[in-house]
């Protein structure tokens, strides 16, 4: 057994793999400027799409250099609660039902929440 031990090697230091025969994939350099004057140089591969918006270390939206900024997606407004209750009952309904419950709050049936 002590035949097999690899002697004057670290396990795990280096790495048996060499680069001889390996072929590395094109890449191109984008740059990306940020507002507050930081580049950015990210590697991509020649097939991928590159983003024309990248997120700088900041937080702020780098733009890629020579793009124009895209047009920001058109969204649906947000809901509030109102507007998800008036999907389900119309404004008399929901007046009937506050009386209805403002008389058995008065009458002493329901229980205030403390």
């Amino acid at each position: 057994m002590a035949d097999r031990s690899l002697r004057g090697m670290r396990i795990g230091a280096n790495s048996m793999e060499s680069e001889d025969g390996v072929e590395f994939a094109p890449r191109l350099q984008a740059f990306y400027d940020c507002p507050n004057g930081h580049q950015i140089v990210l590697p991509f591969s020649t097939e991928a799409d590159v983003p024309v918006v990248w997120e700088c270390r900041c937080g702020e939206e780098a733009l890629l250099r020579d793009a124009s900024k895209p047009e920001p997606k058109a969204g649906k407004p947000q809901r509030t609660h109102w507007d998800m209750l008036l999907e389900r009952r119309t404004v008399g309904e929901l007046e009937d039902l506050l009386a209805e419950r403002l008389e058995l709050l008065r009458a002493g049936k329901l229980r205030r929440s403390a």
